[in-house]
């Protein structure tokens, strides 16, 4: 059996699209389609059916799946970990959200990069959740960072680090509004409190509101720019209150530039997860990348 046609079909089982196997694989579409009739034909057996929107394996397929995958991804492993003299700096494109990114991850990869000795180029792009995951899934990226969890098999998931959100405003708002605003049953009404969000939809305060008033704020937003890190130094001008990371505003806190304005006794969390291109973990620069950030995020709090 032919291994070229054997890493299409793994390719687009893991994909669930002849169109996003052949970008995964450099390949028109109708090269894909073609590999994998051959495929059928040798076997006898159908591997995918059809559908509108992308294929489904067929019971065969995913058996052939199952049996194949991990010796590919095994000749993949050894053909990556041969020594190439000509080019001994791999790249490696990483993506996620730019606040978390530009905080956490690339400060761990720059210090893996003169830890391990094994020289390796880094390349960073920033996206929302679903940017992130589609450019991965397109093969854009080599490692993502996401507040969202994949579905489907092409790519896998592994749970990084959760952070706490933390309801913050400058000192001098906090006084006007007073103690007794959050201290009363129920939600506290936004209604006359300015907010400082990332987007119009309040997608912090909400989550916030939710977790501990089990309820939506009725509120809109006074300034609204979308990157944390200019909403804390928003929140600390007194531009209104503000939902963020503790690990992004925890040196404000101390320096009481913003306070907590409430301390719930469970606070919300969000959960960040790294996620890689299903078998591309034999890629060993990609492996190392992956096992560094999990092992740094131990000790994130």
């Amino acid at each position: 059996m032919d291994l070229a046609l054997l890493r299409t079909f793994v390719t687009v089982h893991r994909a669930g699209s002849f169109t996003r196997a052949a970008a995964l694989l450099g390949l028109s579409q109708p090269a894909v389609t073609s590999q994998i009739r051959t495929l059928e034909r040798q076997l006898g057996r159908p591997l995918f059916l059809r559908q509108a929107r992308g294929v489904t394996p067929t019971t065969i397929g995913d058996e052939l799946a199952h049996k194949a995958a991990p010796h590919l991804d095994a000749l993949v492993e050894i053909a990556e970990s041969a020594p190439d003299e000509e080019s001994p700096v791999r790249t490696l494109h990483l993506a996620g959200p730019p606040e978390f990114t530009a905080e956490r991850a690339l400060p761990a990869l720059t210090l893996l990069s003169g830890e391990d000795g094994q020289g390796y180029a880094l390349r960073a792009s920033f996206g929302n959740a679903e940017e992130t995951l589609e450019g991965l899934a397109a093969g854009h990226h080599d490692l993502a960072i996401s507040t969202a969890r994949p579905r489907g098999a092409l790519l896998t998931a592994s749970a990084l680090c959760d952070e706490e959100h933390v309801l913050v405003a400058a000192p001098g708002l906090a006084k006007r509004i007073g103690p007794s605003e959050f201290e009363q049953p129920g939600a506290p009404d936004l209604g006359a409190l300015p907010v400082v969000e990332v987007h119009e939809s309040l997608p912090l305060v909400a989550r916030y509101w939710a977790a501990v008033f089990d309820s939506r704020p009725a509120a809109s937003g006074t300034v609204v720019v979308p990157d944390l890190r200019a909403v804390l130094a928003c929140a600390a001008a007194g531009a209104g209150l503000a939902v963020l990371p503790r690990y992004l505003c925890a040196e404000a806190l101390e320096r009481g530039d913003v306070i907590a304005v409430l301390d719930p006794p469970v606070p919300p969390l969000r959960t960040y997860f790294l996620v890689v291109r299903t078998g591309t973990l034999a890629m060993p620069h990609i492996a190392r990348a992956h096992e560094w950030l999990l092992r740094a995020a131990a000790e994130w709090s």
